[in-house]
């Protein structure tokens, strides 16, 4: 009886380590899937970034021009 418990013993353990490697491959795959989802997600918004950048630039100076402009209106205004 003893021998035969050994080796139930070692298959059990033969089974637990299969179901381990299982199991930790199953993690990777679902964390390189987030990885990746994450890596799209800091492409868009890096490319959102830039457009907004563009957009910012090409406002800038009539932004400036406007606050000028009412500089100018508010000193006709109170003189």
């Amino acid at each position: 009886m003893g021998r035969n418990l050994i080796n139930f013993v070692t298959l059990l353990d033969i089974g637990c380590w299969a179901v381990c490697f299982w199991w930790m491959h199953r993690i990777s795959q679902r964390q390189d899937a987030m990885l990746k989802e994450l890596h799209e997600q800091a492409h868009s918004i890096e490319e959102l970034s830039r457009e907004e950048r563009e957009i910012l630039k090409e406002l800038h100076p009539t932004v400036e021009k406007i606050e000028k402009d009412v500089d100018q209106v508010k000193e006709t205004t109170e003189g």
